[in-house]
């Protein structure tokens, strides 16, 4: 009889985790495809404000791509990097601002100019029916 070799989702390192195409994760599956027990997914989620998985109506965390993908991103943190919990927290803080780089926004051509007066003009009518107080200051702009 010849013994089957288990191949499990767990990883050397978490950076070669391969996320299944799925919108929802048990515990139990993120623990799985992490190599991580779910008391340790559990605690990180109260020390990580990014870790809040949402609760089924039966009280199961269900954990959505980003979810996963921010665990991930602890685990490398922590056990590869060497960071603290603390250290962690903040580095994750750092990412998000760096990714909230502010958009870039067109300057409207001075073609559309009259358009956007047009536009506020029209604004300023509606808002002097809406509230009559308003009549005299939309007139004088």
């Amino acid at each position: 009889m010849q013994k089957s070799v288990k191949t499990s989702a767990r990883k050397a390192s978490s950076g070669e985790i391969n996320i299944p195409d799925k919108l929802y994760f048990r515990i139990g599956e993120v623990s799985r495809l992490c190599g991580l027990p779910t008391y340790v997914l559990r605690f990180w989620e109260t020390e990580f404000p990014q870790l809040k998985p949402p609760k089924s109506g039966t009280g199961q965390r269900m954990y959505r791509r980003p979810d996963v993908e921010n665990v991930v991103r602890i685990k490398k943190l922590l056990y590869d990097e060497g960071f603290t919990i603390a250290g962690a927290r903040a580095q994750l803080r750092a990412d998000a601002k760096r990714k909230q780089a502010p958009l870039p926004f067109a300057v409207p051509q001075t073609a559309r100019l009259p358009e956007l007066k047009q536009v506020r003009q029209g604004l300023r009518e509606i808002l002097g029916i809406l509230d009559p107080r308003q009549r005299q200051a939309a007139s004088r702009g």
